[in-house]
């Protein structure tokens, strides 16, 4: 197979290097969106569009690429927030080489003479609202990729009506062509405008005055804490990730602001909810078959008042396809369905997601693994011996707990 060139345009031609342009001349199929290809329209190579389905264009690639040599043109860098993994993921590392180029951040804070080095990037691009709501939790420099549905008014439209935060925004159009421009202004100001649909909106959060002194969102119960007792949960028969395989469980899913977390078998809810802790105005959907354990997942919301927390009675994997692509996934039960419902979930995951589940059997590890190693996933497998004090005699025993896997895969290395 030949491999794939694909060649980040930075913000228009002019970004682009002699070596770059040499491997674009050099292209037999040129591949991008219609906006790219329109800068080569003299270029004699076959021209495919990669439209709304890239999965279904990219594997198409593959059979292409085994006479022919190929060029995927990507907006700025194709692995920032572009298309680079998704190539790579399809088509195997060892067949797709990666030209890196000037983001629309970088370019923006070239603009702005501002550092960015600070500054946090969430994309809006194909996705829900969830990591531009939880941008305000942390005041700051936010560098926000948009798309028509999530437009620079609609964005000002969204934190306006919050009414919960001082900011401005910056709305930089058609970076990098003869029509380019910029300007600060208010989010009124933004709400009322139209702007082209080639734009970065530079977001600056003066303040986020909605936090409480305690620093925890509001509506969380102040007593709310990560490893919470079993107990709290009222679980039935000990049908609960214990506190400490909890508390690895979270550090493995390497949770932050603004991701959608799937709980699946989530039992007492004890992993989703204590998650909701780290993904600020995130969105968490707990997924149990048990109409009884479902009712507790939902009393156990309701007491704790976690308002982003969506409990759903289904079975897995048949209810995960209508579900919000997550960006974090544990599975703590699954069963006789673990494959499939592993199948399903590594094929809706975001790029740069994990998933990680818990195992008590062999065979449930083994099962994990086999399908993670043949995803082209990072594994990261460990072991958890957990012994409790007891009281005996005057004294006290460590009395063990059963031992317990804990699988991660990461897609971050496909």
């Amino acid at each position: 197979m030949i491999p794939v060139q694909v060649v980040g345009l930075g913000m228009s031609l002019t970004d682009l290097t002699l070596r770059t342009l040499d491997i674009i001349k050099g292209a037999q199929v040129l591949v991008g969106g219609r906006r790219h290809l329109a800068y080569f329209p003299e270029h004699p190579a076959e021209k495919i569009i990669l439209g709304k389905d890239p999965e279904h264009v990219i594997l198409k690639l593959g059979e292409l690429a085994q006479y022919r040599q190929i060029v995927i043109l990507a907006s700025g860098d194709p692995n920032f927030f572009g298309i680079g993994p998704l190539v790579v993921r399809l088509l195997g590392p060892e067949n797709v080489r990666i030209h890196p180029n000037i983001t629309a951040v970088q370019a923006a804070s070239g603009r702005l003479q501002t550092a960015w080095q600070m500054a946090q990037v969430v994309s809006l691009h194909g996705r829900g609202w969830e990591s531009l709501d939880a941008a305000l939790d942390a005041p700051g420099l936010w560098f926000i990729y948009t798309d028509p549905a999530h437009a620079p008014d609609a964005i000002a439209r969204r934190l306006l009506k919050s009414g919960r935060i001082e900011a401005r925004l910056c709305v930089l159009e058609d970076l990098g062509l003869e029509t380019e421009r910029f300007a600060w202004m208010s989010l009124d100001e933004a709400a009322d405008r139209t702007f082209s649909p080639l734009n970065i909106v530079v977001l600056d959060l003066i303040s986020a005055p909605f936090r409480n002194r305690q620093g925890r969102l509001p509506g969380k119960d102040p007593m709310f804490h990560l490893g919470m007792p079993e107990e709290f949960y009222c679980p039935e028969r000990g049908l609960i990730t214990k506190a400490e395989v909890r508390a690895v469980v979270l550090a493995k899913l390497e949770l932050y602001p603004g991701q959608v977390l799937w709980d699946i078998g989530a039992g007492s809810g004890s992993v989703g909810l204590e998650a909701s802790l780290l993904i600020g105005r995130g969105r968490i959907v707990a997924v149990e078959k048990n109409p009884k354990r479902a009712a507790q997942i939902t009393a156990n919301r309701e007491k704790l008042q976690v308002d982003n927390f969506e409990v759903i009675c289904g079975r897995a994997p048949a209810c995960l396809a209508v579900l919000t692509p997550p960006d974090r996934v544990f599975i703590g039960g699954g069963g006789v369905d673990l494959e499939d419902i592993l199948c399903e979930v590594l094929s809706c995951l975001r790029p740069g997601g994990k998933v990680t589940l818990t195992a008590t059997l062999l065979e449930t590890l083994e099962k994990a693994r086999k399908i993670l190693l043949r995803e082209n996933y990072l594994i990261d497998i460990i072991q958890l011996q957990v012994s409790r004090a007891q009281p005996l005699a005057g004294g006290s025993y460590l009395q063990t707990l059963n031992p317990v896997w804990v699988i991660t895969g990461s897609a971050l290395a496909r």
